[in-house]
């Protein structure tokens, strides 16, 4: 993975030209691109440091020092998103930015026939359709004005309603939060995170006794069954999917089953 962080930065760079970052071209060039030197004043490195990455030699690459890379070497989102997956690092910026969801989230989960909704990182639900307000009563039946997302923790360790709903809510009480923990990673001292999980671990003992066991598992699918207080017992195949441009929204799809 090394070698080819190495060979795409190696190759934008030398696709960049010295006037695109507001260097004079001067004297005689073997590439129309920038030199290493170049690339390395203007990342604030040293050109040896650049040299050992671009050769792919065992260096670390932070975060910061790949965002100020990508901005200089003008690369495109895609492009961007590539040079972070190479150095296995996560891009915050693009990773929260909202506005570049780039979906139409409500038109995706309307789509679906059967209860479908997304989650984001924090596990509030940014869209869901009809199939999913009937089914999850007290959590996704609330007005468009409501002041805050709905959230799925919040439903299941503060509402009464979820105990009833839920079949086996024990279980799958012990399976959410340790989905949770995996799925916010790094990110779990980022201050919302860190507020949402202070104040479940306050108003809930059953999630603090999860939350401290230090559990992790895959989010994954599987039978899911609900006992509605109107429709009866009813059983669901869930499969959770990542958006393409979004990777810290979760599409959350429950398909009848037959």
């Amino acid at each position: 993975m090394q070698s080819k962080l190495g060979e795409f930065i190696r190759a934008h760079r030398e696709r960049t030209t010295p006037a695109s970052v507001g260097l004079p071209a001067g004297g005689r060039r073997r590439t129309p691109g920038l030199r290493r030197e170049e690339l390395a004043q203007l990342c604030e490195v040293s050109p040896t440091w650049l040299t050992w990455l671009e050769q792919g030699r065992e260096v670390s690459a932070s975060g910061k020092l790949l965002a100020r890379m990508a901005e200089v070497l003008h690369l495109s989102a895609a492009e961007r998103g590539y040079l972070f997956s190479l150095a296995e690092r996560l891009d915050v910026r693009h990773d929260g930015d909202a506005a570049d969801a780039g979906e139409p989230l409500g038109e995706i989960v309307a789509a679906i026939d059967g209860p479908a909704y997304i989650l984001d990182r924090q596990w509030d639900a940014l869209a869901w359709n009809e199939h999913a307000a009937a089914l999850f009563g007290g959590w996704l039946d609330v007005e468009e004005t409501a002041p805050a997302s709905p959230n799925l923790l919040r439903f299941m360790f503060r509402n009464p309603a979820a105990r009833g709903l839920i079949i086996g809510w024990e279980e799958r009480a012990r399976r959410l939060v340790a989905e949770f923990r995996a799925d916010i990673g790094k990110h779990a001292s980022e201050p919302a995170l860190a507020a949402l999980i202070a104040e479940l671990s306050q108003d809930s003992e059953a999630f603090r006794a999860l939350w401290t066991s230090q559990d992790v598992v895959n989010r994954e699918g599987g039978l899911r069954r609900f006992l509605h207080p109107r429709a009866g017992e009813l059983g669901f195949n869930q499969i959770t999917l990542h958006l393409a441009k979004r990777h810290d929204l979760k599409l959350v799809m429950l398909l009848p089953t037959s």
